[in-house]
């Protein structure tokens, strides 16, 4: 019997770039356009082969207990192992925790990151590894591969100095043998090769590469990032432009008005208030005598004589009598004069 496919998920880290939000919640919970980013990564990865025996595992840390939770409750049909990471030593040293589950075909998936593609072709991938990037005019942000003539890359080069590799490293990997991969982290952590004082991924791949590994570029055209404030806005303002949005169903309440795109989960009250564009309203949110536009409310936000844009509400936090742009994170409440 084949080995089922492993997903392997690492979210550790305290996702400091998105507080006061992370406070309360890992950073994979937190929503854009109706569904938690985790959620958008998990429809994605519906088209892995042969999805329904594929495993999941996450690599929690801080708040862990909140993703088991969500998983139990949202998606019981996934099978689903938890393991704890208590000391963060970077990315090679957080997928290595998996060790027990590192054989047969893997999915690397950092999920902070979102694409627009279709897995069922690894099926038929006969390579061992593939890389998902994406082209981008400034590459010196970002790690990217260096792609031989050949096609294949050849190797990963850290936020370069110069624009000549324009293939960025959206945080997605492929290893048609999971412990070949887990082989080259033990010996990367074994000859303690850390870069910026953490075992980074590219390292460890760079290691295999060198002992012939064949690793080739799979191209995306939509990579979304959800790590930042505004970068979560820019993530909602794609997917409700993409399919996401049920603004036909909500113009037909009393007392919107609609500026679509935007979402407005069932159980959410809206009243004499103005919403979109670009707007996220979730689970049983509350919004009175408001404008609303490029704005996400997570579940039971309330907002009231307000306007407001380019804003994030975390859960039961409480929004009244503001104009502007804030960013509020659960249980909190904002009050203008």
């Amino acid at each position: 019997m084949a080995d089922p496919f492993k997903i392997i998920v690492p979210m550790a880290g305290f996702g400091t770039r998105m507080r006061p939000h992370t406070w309360s919640r890992p950073k994979p919970l937190v929503s854009a356009a109706g569904n938690t980013v985790l959620g958008h990564v998990l429809h994605v990865l519906e088209s892995v082969p042969d999805a329904d025996s594929a495993e999941m595992v996450f690599i929690v840390g801080y708040l862990g207990e909140q993703v088991k939770a969500y998983m139990a409750a949202n998606y019981p049909q996934i099978k689903a192992h938890y393991v704890q990471q208590t000391e963060l030593r970077g990315q090679s040293h957080a997928i290595a925790m998996a060790r027990e589950h590192m054989h047969g075909p893997m999915l690397i998936v950092f999920v902070d990151t979102l694409i627009d593609t279709d897995f069922s072709f690894l099926a038929d991938e006969e390579v061992d590894a593939v890389i998902w990037v994406k082209e981008v005019e400034d590459p010196r942000r970002f790690g990217v591969v260096d792609v031989g003539e050949d096609g294949w890359v050849q190797g990963l080069i850290e936020k370069p100095d110069n624009d000549r590799n324009k293939l960025a490293i959206v945080g997605i990997y492929y290893f048609k043998r999971g412990e070949d991969l887990l082989a080259a982290i033990d010996e990367q952590i074994g000859q303690d090769m850390q870069t910026r004082n953490e075992f980074f991924l590219a390292d460890a791949i760079d290691l295999m590469l060198k002992k012939g590994l064949k690793l080739r570029p799979e191209t995306v055209d939509v990579w979304l990032d959800a790590g930042m404030p505004e970068t979560v806005l820019h993530t909602n303002r794609h997917l409700l432009a993409n399919g996401r949005d049920n603004s036909d169903e909500v113009s037909k309440r009393p007392g919107i008005t609609v500026n679509a795109p935007v979402f407005v989960h069932p159980s959410a009250k809206v009243e004499n208030s103005t919403l979109g564009p670009h707007v996220s309203i979730g689970r049983d949110c509350v919004v009175r005598d408001s404008q609303i536009a490029d704005s996400v409310l997570e579940a039971g936000a309330q907002v009231e004589q307000s306007t407001l844009h380019a804003s994030l509400l975390g859960e039961r936090s409480l929004v009244r009598g503001v104009r502007g742009k804030v960013n509020v994170g659960d249980d909190s409440q904002v009050e203008g004069e």
